[in-house]
């Protein structure tokens, strides 16, 4: 009878031993095949940068003629801080005495580098007195993107940058800031600019020369009207889905401004742009007698990035406040999109840094953006075990708001259903690097898993990016 028990004993415990090692292999996600590192990142500040490439590496230029360049988009090397510093013009306050003057302004704003057919670079500047629209406009050209910079001249004015102003309408016609100037796929030039006052608005420019064609006036209006605040207008073309996106910065770019960045399509550079809810930003404008009107803009647009952070305990250790004012560019060598942007962060009030993140389109054309920096990270054909854990949530929605969007949790098991979401929540995940689907709740998010640095954990970890129904990101960043 001892031995009959003993031996029943033994069998239950060996049993409930092989179970144990049985459920610790499932709940183990398997490695994925990029290994990555402590890539040792670099930061930089260029307010509202602007991207080109130039001498096979990437040059950013932003606002008080802050310049800053890269090889890889991890590591950068700061050019210049202010107007004081640079060296893109060889005595900015003589070459440029009339734009100071003219807008009773002591820097520039954001401004954009473009290379026309002739090999040179042609800078496009701009200066504000800020508190109004007394804006300019204009030109300077260069052998080299770093300059000596030969002035060109104004091209363009508003305000009171107008001599004679009494026209001049800044609830319809635009602050003459921000310009982008860009290609078309038929190598078509052509500049967008704008801001808050009359909206954003696009020209129509000459490759020889680099200024407007004559006879246009402030353009075409592209969206925006009595003091919308949208600024930081960006169109990058993408091939494979033939449509021009138009990247946006919603709200103030302050750090309690609610500064996020959107984007809009369309199949011709100068529009109509459209979201992915059908909204056309043409019939995006303020109604009469209003300023900032942030409740006619919140419906417009697929949201890209927006206040966040992965830590619930203060002071918070990670994420973005007021991201904005972006560019973005493809990599041909490896194929990959960029997003770059400037940011605010948690807790550290005005202070500011340029980050870069690594963005995809789903099969419906829309981008969507690492929650993580760029650390050269590249998209694998990942299997349901390399993808199973405990993730951070993070879930935004398109109020235009100085809140922080905290993280809650769910579970991915090794049957690959979502587990620990209040709402009723299923993955549909596909392999082969193909487009994986999200449900929480009424959401279906459509993105990718992709396996990141998280520089505030220092490991590597799997992560995903999806858009919704509505135009609102998803981001999971595995604990």
């Amino acid at each position: 009878m001892w031995e009959k028990v003993r031996v029943n004993w033994a069998t239950y415990f060996g049993v409930i031993i092989i179970l144990l090692l049985l459920v610790g292999c499932q709940a183990k996600p398997e490695a994925v095949k990029q290994e990555l590192k402590n890539p040792g990142f670099t930061d930089v500040i260029v307010h509202d940068p602007s991207v080109i490439r130039a001498n096979n590496q990437y040059y950013t230029i932003g606002s008080h003629m802050q310049m800053a360049s890269t090889k890889d988009f991890i590591h950068w090397k700061q050019l210049s801080n202010s107007v004081n510093d640079q060296t893109a013009f060889t005595d900015i306050q003589t070459d440029l005495a009339d734009v100071f003057e003219d807008t009773n302004s002591t820097t520039l704003w954001a401004g954009d580098i473009e290379r026309l057919a002739d090999g040179k670079y042609y800078m496009y500047y701009c200066a504000c007195e800020g508190d109004n629209p007394t804006s300019v406009l204009g030109l300077a050209v260069a052998d080299k993107v770093t300059g000596p910079y030969q002035n060109k001249g104004i091209f363009l004015r508003s305000g009171n940058a107008i001599k004679n102003n009494s026209d001049y309408d800044a609830t319809k016609q635009p602050n003459v800031v921000d310009p982008h100037t860009f290609h078309d796929k038929d190598g078509k030039l052509w500049m967008i600019y704008g801001s808050y006052s009359g909206g954003i608005f696009i020209l129509k420019m000459n490759e020889k020369t680099g200024f407007p064609e004559e006879g246009q006036g402030y353009g075409k209006r592209i969206l925006g009207g009595n003091h919308l605040r949208i600024e930081g207008s960006y169109v990058l073309y993408n091939q494979q889905t033939d449509y021009y996106y138009l990247f946006l910065s919603f709200g103030g770019l302050a750090a309690d401004g609610g500064y996020n960045l959107r984007v809009a399509r369309s199949k011709q550079p100068d529009g109509p742009y459209k979201d992915s809810q059908g909204h056309n930003y043409q019939d995006l404008r303020g109604a009469d007698g209003t300023t900032f009107d942030d409740m006619a803009i919140k419906p417009y647009g697929v949201k890209i990035m927006g206040n966040y952070t992965l830590d619930t305990k203060k002071p918070y250790q990670s994420g973005y406040i007021s991201p904005g004012h972006n560019s973005a560019i493809y990599r041909a060598d490896d194929q990959k999109y960029f997003l770059i942007f400037h940011t605010r962060f948690p807790n550290q009030n005005e202070v500011y840094a340029d980050r870069v993140h690594q963005m995809f389109f789903t099969k419906a054309g829309w981008p969507v953006v690492t929650p993580l920096r760029y650390a050269g990270e590249t998209k694998e054909n990942y299997s349901l075990k390399q993808i199973i854990g405990d993730y951070q949530v993070i879930q935004m929605n398109k109020t235009i708001t100085a809140k922080v969007t905290t993280p809650t949790n769910l579970k991915i098991t090794d049957r690959g259903k979502i587990k620990g979401t209040e709402a009723a929540a299923s993955l549909d995940f596909k392999d082969n690097s193909q487009e994986s689907r999200i449900t929480i709740g009424q959401k279906v998010y459509h993105g990718y898993f992709i396996s990141q640095w998280d520089e505030y954990d220092k490991k590597q970890t799997m992560c995903f990016t999806g858009t919704d129904q509505n135009g609102e990101p998803l981001f999971l960043v595995r604990k």
